[in-house]
């Protein structure tokens, strides 16, 4: 968890000094993939009641925030290199 939860914002900063929109896209799609780890390991916490679920939800919403806001970087990222 803590590998892949430091890996998002690590690979964001080096996204935003890309040498190209190609290697923006890339590292953030490195982070939104990290992203998606980050929330499956909370979900195993929660769902192994290792520790309390109350304490965890609003983790796990503003994790799944998160994924949605890098795929929207993406998306949008992707278009601009289409035109």
């Amino acid at each position: 968890m803590l590998r892949s939860g430091t890996s998002i914002g690590a690979n964001v900063n080096e996204a935003q000094s890309g040498q190209s929109k190609a290697d923006f896209l890339s590292k953030m799609y490195i982070a939104y993939k990290e992203a998606r780890e980050s929330l499956y390991w909370l979900k195993l916490v929660v769902e192994g009641k290792i520790s309390c679920s109350e304490m965890l939800n609003d983790t796990l919403g503003e994790t799944e925030q998160l994924i949605k806001i890098l795929a929207s970087i993406i998306v949008s990222t992707k278009k601009g290199m289409a035109k």
